[in-house]
């Protein structure tokens, strides 16, 4: 087949779809003339159907319109709940890096405590608590920093006595079902204990015996900071404690040293 009898079969193909299209639109020319007939016949009675048809239509149409809207409000409010969560998340995040970069930040004994008082106080809620440690040589558990009682308020545990005793002895932490369980103040009943270890191995407990008044129940956060606390802080006192320790006896001992060298007198 050469291409002049190629493009007569093309020609003749758009002539016939040209025909089909002439007939096609014929039809509907004879369609609505047809109608607008039963129209005229009907008079207002067809136009009444008509409108109703189409207000029935629109409704049809604004009902999904609705559902759709409501849908997409729906997602919006999913939306904007999941971005609050993730915010909050990275708050909490946040406050834990800071927190974990300031325990690790000294080996000052006595600004590590600090530290961990201001902890408890500003990403906890705590309002009254002790920090006790546990002495080698009594096998007690002595107060070490208190916040909101005074030192000699905080309790003296034997290891394994007692609800303090007991978490120091277990590693476990202890969390009352009542926050409000200790407002008469019992030093030996805390709401809240956590274990100080360094991976199996206690040293002390963090006391809490009140928290704020608008804290009615620990968050996700304050579980975190108390595995935090229970952890980094464990190990933040304890480098800072044998470091002062260690400081101390190199101080005495160049003491000493630097009074042998001393020249006798004549």
């Amino acid at each position: 087949m050469n291409k002049a009898e190629e493009f007569l079969q093309m020609f003749r193909k758009g002539e016939e779809f040209t025909k089909d299209l002439l007939k096609e639109n014929e039809s509907l020319r004879y369609k609505i003339a047809h109608l607008e007939q039963l129209i005229e016949r009907s008079g207002d009675e067809a136009r009444t159907k008509i409108y109703e048809d189409r207000i029935a239509l629109l409704e049809q149409e604004i009902h999904a319109l609705k559902e759709r809207y409501n849908k997409v409000e729906e997602e919006n409010k999913d939306f904007a709940s999941k971005y609050l969560e993730v915010e909050e998340e990275n708050n909490n995040l946040a406050n834990l890096y800071v927190a974990s970069y300031q325990l690790h930040s000294t080996l000052d004994f006595s600004e590590v405590l600090r530290i961990v008082l201001e902890i408890v106080i500003n990403l906890i809620g705590a309002e009254k608590f002790a920090v006790l440690l546990i002495d080698d040589k009594t096998n007690e558990l002595v107060p070490v920093a208190t916040e909101g009682l005074d030192m000699g308020s905080a309790p003296t545990v034997k290891f394994g006595d007692g609800l303090i005793g007991t978490v120091a002895k277990e590693g476990q932490s202890y969390f009352a079902d009542d926050m409000s369980v200790n407002t008469a103040f019992d030093p030996m009943k805390p709401i809240v204990c956590i274990p100080l270890k360094i991976k199996e191995h206690v040293i002390g407990v963090i006391a809490i015996y009140t928290v704020l008044i608008q804290k009615e129940a620990f968050s996700t956060m304050d579980y975190e900071l108390f595995n935090l606390l229970a952890g980094h802080a464990a190990t933040a006192i304890f480098a800072s404690k044998l470091y002062t320790q260690s400081e101390r006896k190199l101080t005495t001992i160049q003491s000493f040293l630097d009074l042998l060298k001393e020249k006798p007198r004549q």
